[in-house]
């Protein structure tokens, strides 16, 4: 079974691009992948794409062959949905294909065109990755949803809307030196906290923004590097996949992310370690109380601690274990079929020594990537390590 190596990664800026199309977007991440890679296009054995909602924001289906065109290759392609987890689901299927020998050679990747739509064209966008039968008709949206988890944490556990502000300054600090981030701009816990509220105890500094975005990966098995003599330190050691009940009421759950446990311990068992060994991480933090979720499901933090991990700095860059040093989705950006493919992106940087953020993490061997889908009715975990 081969070794899976992370040749070269491109991203575009993540922002506001109405007028860019999803196909422009992607295009571009994968000049930078491939010229990062020194992979040429004409080896391409297979394109897995990400994308959630482009029927939607471009009355367009049938992605896979369109972005094989864009990205300038000529190979069989395959679009993968599963919400905002999209491309996290494509990644995962390129590296069984690389592992069993199938491929040598697979570009993945992700774009979501969402700007275009304003505001509530994008809020009723992604709602359908929601219960449509239980939950949108009722008039659920994600920040509602979200705001249900983190008062129903708030319940269980404790904490304090304060606890969540100081994820959001965190990441916004992280993305001050990211190029690629949507807001590299400072914030203060008094900003979130006296920030428009979004839903009750959720707050607009509480909320991952409306992005355009494309990121690219090309992954190669351990012999085709060794083969062309590439530097690709950074391989995926592990993955694993978990789900849960679509709709929040019928859960067993709502303070907790089983999905998520699920996949990181599939990922941890198929790379051979466990929480212990995880060095940094980067997770989906949609909302700020979705990285309490992420980093407890991970078992980075006790059940019922992670709400204090940011606060006291264990997860601050200079802390135990940084978590989102791109500046998460909070801060970098959610453009939603893109930011699977982005993750691994920033995790290989980040270990590799590539990254603006390395210097907090130089002894670093061992990343892990948590891509969540809704509500987290599914989620995706990665394991990252490099050659030290």
């Amino acid at each position: 079974m081969s070794d899976v190596r992370v040749a070269g990664s491109g991203l575009t800026a993540f922002g506001h691009s109405p007028e860019r199309t999803s196909r422009d977007l992607f295009a571009e991440a994968t000049v930078t992948a491939f010229e990062e890679s020194d992979v040429p296009r004409s080896d391409v054995d297979a394109l897995l794409y990400g994308n959630f909602m482009g029927e939607l924001s471009e009355h367009q289906g049938h992605h896979g062959p369109l972005m094989a065109e864009a990205a300038g290759i000529q190979a069989p392609a395959t679009r993968y949905e599963s919400a905002c987890a999209s491309s996290g689901a494509a990644v995962r299927d390129a590296v069984f294909r690389i592992r069993n020998g199938e491929d040598d050679v697979v570009l993945v990747g992700g774009a979501e065109r969402m700007t275009n739509l304003g505001t509530a064209g994008a809020t009723e966008a992604l709602a359908i990755a929601a219960d449509d039968l239980w939950e949108v008709r009722a008039g659920m949206t994600f920040p509602g949803a979200y705001a249900l988890m983190a008062q129903a944490y708030f319940d269980e556990y404790g904490g304090e809307h304060e606890d969540l502000a100081h994820v959001a300054m965190k990441n916004h600090e992280n993305a001050l030196t990211n190029e690629k981030a949507q807001y590299q701009s400072a914030i203060e816990i008094e900003d979130v906290l006296e920030a428009p509220p979004v839903s009750e105890p959720l707050g607009l500094y509480d909320s991952c923004p409306i992005s355009d975005g494309a990121a690219a990966a090309v992954l190669v098995s351990e012999e085709y590097a060794e083969e062309h003599d590439l530097d690709a330190p950074v391989s995926i050691s592990g993955t694993g996949q978990g789900g849960d009940r679509m709709a929040l009421h019928d859960r067993e759950y709502l303070a907790r992310s089983p999905a998520a446990r699920e996949a990181g311990e599939e990922a941890y068992a198929d790379a051979g370690i466990d929480a212990a060994d995880v060095d940094v991480a980067e997770v989906h933090d949609c909302f700020t109380i979705a990285e309490v979720l992420a980093i407890e499901a991970l078992d980075l933090e006790p059940v019922g601690e992670g709400i204090s991990a940011a606060r006291d700095g264990r997860t601050t860059a200079d802390g135990e274990t940084p978590i989102n040093l791109s500046g998460g989705l909070k801060a970098k950006g959610h453009p939603v079929g893109a930011t699977g493919v982005s993750q691994i992106a920033e995790l290989s940087d980040l270990l590799s020594g590539d990254h603006p953020n390395s210097e907090f993490v130089s002894d670093a061997a061992t990343g892990v990537a948590h891509n969540a889908g809704g509500t987290v009715a599914s989620a995706t975990v990665h394991v990252l390590e490099v050659d030290r």
